[in-house]
């Protein structure tokens, strides 16, 4: 339940009820700290200020009246009215109790129904014949949080993986293969080297550039030949993806392609349509949209380019073929790209076109989730010792290989298949989850020392949190099933636990909002320090009551499921032992 939600509704009654009118939006957040009770009303300030009220006066009023409310079954226990006007509200043990066992037995945890939306969501998009390298990981990695988080919350999720499966390195993949008569046993290692050969007798050999752009266009122009070579290229570099895909436990599959090619044919009829309504220009056989949103350097209207004077197409072009497709054809209520912060004002300007042209209307919301770029120690961007593109694939044998050392330190006698088994659990959770909890929008720097700890914001610490829950019950040899009776919070520690286990919904909901999981990471290692103070401060299997043991049992088991439905929703995996 959306416990946030419900405050705001009751402090919204309670101002109707004295007839305070305000513009202002009623804000209630969870408290900083204990002392200032379990939520606060932080938004008199700005209500006094625009009625011209003294705010103490007003937050005073509304606590009366929010307590004058309060029913038996009543959710606020104690209201205390802080200077300049905060109102500190602290919940009902015996509400908050109730509400426990409600979500104990409830396989969605209590999570509130929504009305679904059909959101489509664009991430990962690695590029054909090369390697996917360490760049790809927070779109890959951050787009999946937010589509399994917004599936959790019951909406429909498209997801779309739009490689770049068109263009001109395809017409120099496929003359150079030509060329060395090697197109029937080709690997994607083979394929990089293509590329770079390619790339440099395109540069320096005019003849074979030529012989280049003219597959270009024959695979345009539909070619069977030139359509078999590249789709045996994007079928070859797709499969070593969905390997990496795999191994981070990230959600795409084949079946989410997308690619730059899927638009192709609409190309034509946008820049055809755009020419008749006058939102676009012919000058010298170059096609312009002039946006007044964005000046250049005299002040004037910037001219976008929608289509070249040899008759070429841009990213601009398909990325506004690409928002029209998904509002048309997939029916989008929403729309989320995960490409990176340097790619902003060209979505801005892509976007500023679709709505001139009224391809997608303004109540289906384009959204683009940035996010910073990944750095070494020193501050820039993480490159191999030579220089070169880490490839995601050796980042993350490294990881599972740091890992295991790690483990086989702490628990030498380990079989080795469970060995195995936690090595990949650890580092690639470890790794994803280091990029995870910072901000999207951030740079962040990379460091395994720190992202491989037990202690502190890491996925080892909270997935050593689960695993322990997991061993108490091992040791209890009680099934959750079989716990009997209610829950009774007694005790700081245990009241502390069952409100931060009550608001797991706010924080998905703000994921879902904002595509930061980093506020779901946040949530995930308060919760687990919170049980750690539980059970260094709440005895359980050495509980002499058995009324108390059984509740604390529950309150252990309901932390464990929120614990691993939270790192799922992060694409984190959970062992049982550690």
């Amino acid at each position: 339940m959306d416990i946030r939600k419900v405050l705001i509704e009751k402090v919204k009654n309670a101002l109707n009820a004295l007839d305070i009118n305000t513009t202002q939006p009623i804000s209630v957040r969870p408290s900083s700290r204990p002392q200032f009770g379990d939520y606060q009303v932080n938004s008199i300030m700005s209500m006094a200020k625009e009625l011209g009220k003294p705010p103490l006066a007003i937050a005073q009023r509304v606590a009366q009246q929010l307590e004058a409310s309060e029913n038996k079954d009543k959710l606020i226990d104690k209201l205390d009215v802080v200077a300049p006007g905060f109102i500190n509200i602290s919940l009902n043990t015996h509400w908050l109790s109730n509400q426990l066992e409600n979500v104990s037995h409830d396989d969605a945890l209590g999570l509130t129904k929504t009305t679904p939306q059909t959101i489509v969501i664009d991430y990962s998009s690695p590029n054909i014949a090369k390697e996917m390298h360490v760049g790809h990981l927070r779109s890959t990695i951050i787009g999946d949080a937010s589509v399994r988080t917004l599936e959790l919350l019951g909406h429909h999720v498209i997801r779309v993986n739009h490689v770049g499966d068109w263009g001109t390195q395809f017409g120099m993949l496929i003359a150079y293969l030509e060329k060395v008569q090697n197109d029937n046993h080709i690997a994607l290692s083979d394929l990089e080297t293509f590329y770079r050969s390619a790339k440099k007798r395109y540069d320096e050999d005019e003849e074979f550039a030529k012989n280049a752009r003219n597959y270009v266009v024959k695979l345009q122009s539909g070619d069977e030949y030139c359509r078999d070579m590249w789709r045996k290229l994007v079928d070859i570099s797709m499969k070593q993806n969905q390997k990496n895909y795999d191994r981070l436990n990230v959600t795409l599959n084949p079946s989410h392609i997308m690619g730059e090619s899927r638009y192709n044919d609409m190309l034509p009829t946008i820049i055809d349509d755009l020419l008749s309504r006058g939102i676009a220009t012919r000058e010298d056989e170059t096609v312009m949209v002039y946006l007044d949103k964005y000046e250049n350097k005299k002040g004037e209207p910037m001219g976008v380019i929608i289509q070249k004077g040899d008759g070429g197409y841009l990213y601009t072009t398909t990325d506004i073929a690409c928002a029209k497709y998904r509002y048309e054809q997939l029916h989008a209520d929403r729309v989320l790209y995960y490409i990176d912060a340097r790619q902003h004002q060209h979505l801005m300007m892509a976007w500023e076109i679709v709505h001139k042209a009224g391809y997608v209307p303004s109540s289906v919301s384009l959204e683009h989730h940035m996010f910073g770029m990944m750095l070494d120690k020193e501050g820039k961007p993480f490159k191999t010792r030579e220089g070169g593109t880490v490839r995601l694939s050796e980042l993350l044998d490294e990881a599972v290989i740091r890992a295991r050392a790690l483990i086989s330190e702490k628990s030498p006698d380990l079989p080795h298949d469970e060995l195995d088994e936690l090595a990949e659990v650890i580092g690639i959770g470890a790794v994803k989850y280091a990029d995870l909890s910072k901000h999207r929008i951030t740079d962040y720097v990379f460091d395994w020392d720190s992202m491989l700890s037990f202690e502190g914001n890491t996925a080892p610490y909270i997935q050593y949190a689960y695993a322990r829950i997991a061993s108490i019950f091992r040791r209890s040899g009680i099934n959750e099933q079989q716990l009997q009776g209610e829950i009774t919070l007694n005790s700081p520690a245990e009241k502390n636990l069952a409100v931060r286990l009550l608001q797991f919904e706010e924080y998905l909901l703000v994921v879902a909002r904002d595509g930061t999981p980093h506020v779901m990471c946040s949530y995930l290692y308060d919760l687990a320090g919170l049980f750690s103070t539980f059970y260094a401060s709440c005895p359980i299997l050495n509980s002499e009551d058995p009324a108390q043991q059984a509740s604390r049992l529950k309150l252990a088991a309901l932390t464990a499921r929120t614990l691993k439905t939270g790192l799922d929703t992060l694409g984190i995996k959970t062992v049982e032992k550690m």
